[in-house]
């Protein structure tokens, strides 16, 4: 993507662009199918730079730091054949700097990347459960929509930290957040062993869901003397 086209996007997007210009940048945005996209890409940028950062502020300041350097990414512009205002050189470059920063760093984490669900063990320990014994299974198959109503089966009997745990889990990976996140929420007020490791899939939960910043608040809850704080430590040098 060139300088001229993000001046131009960086116009639109402000509302700086006159009637007949407006008409002639959506038209190509109706027929050119790159243009298109590379619009998109822009938007994605900006959305993202609103994700990333905490508040206005904080936005605010990232800006006036990248206008510093489009000034010395203007400096050596100046031998360009095609003429633009200083002010514009300043809207390009600091694009160009965004863009380089939001492909090379990848945005952010995906939850994939951190998706790594224990072996359920239930029964291996003795216990003689029907429902158990499915929901073990078909966790372990990473049939997790099936294994849900097996794990309500046995919390409606004996309510267990542990499969409890398990439970959460299979509903984050249904995409069931709400109910994932009560269950998770209620294990990390407890003191059980679980606490953590639901702290820790509660933020994955976030992350799955795209809240970075949510995600950010609740590893920063997580001790570190949690046996995998390793993952934590790295989610967050991701995330910052």
């Amino acid at each position: 993507m060139n300088e001229e086209r993000y001046i131009l996007f960086g116009q639109y997007f402000e509302n700086e662009l006159s009637a007949g210009e407006k008409t002639n940048f959506e038209e190509q945005l109706a027929e050119d199918q790159e243009f298109a996209s590379a619009f998109e890409i822009f938007k994605e940028l900006n959305l993202h730079l609103e994700q990333k950062f905490g508040n206005e502020q904080e936005l605010k300041s990232f800006k006036k730091n990248l206008k510093s350097i489009s000034k010395e990414h203007y400096k050596s512009k100046k031998s360009k054949v095609v003429a633009f205002k200083p002010w514009q050189y300043a809207i390009a470059a600091s694009v160009a700097i965004l863009v380089g920063l939001f492909f090379f760093q990848n945005i952010n984490p995906s939850f994939e990347d951190y998706d790594n669900p224990e072996i359920a063990t239930f029964t291996e320990r003795g216990d003689v459960n029907d429902n158990l014994k499915l929901a073990q299974d078909l966790f372990n198959a990473k049939n997790y929509r099936a294994a849900i109503p097996h794990f309500e089966a046995v919390l409606n009997s004996t309510k267990s930290p542990e499969i409890q745990y398990f439970y959460a889990v299979s509903l984050l990976e249904d995409n069931q957040f709400q109910k994932a996140e009560t269950n998770l929420s209620e294990l990390k007020s407890g003191t059980s062993i679980y606490k953590n490791k639901a702290t820790w899939y509660l933020a994955l939960s976030k992350l799955k869901q795209k809240e970075y910043k949510s995600c950010k608040e609740t590893l920063l809850t997580i001790p570190d003397d949690y046996e995998d704080y390793d993952q934590v430590q790295q989610l967050l040098n991701e995330l910052y």
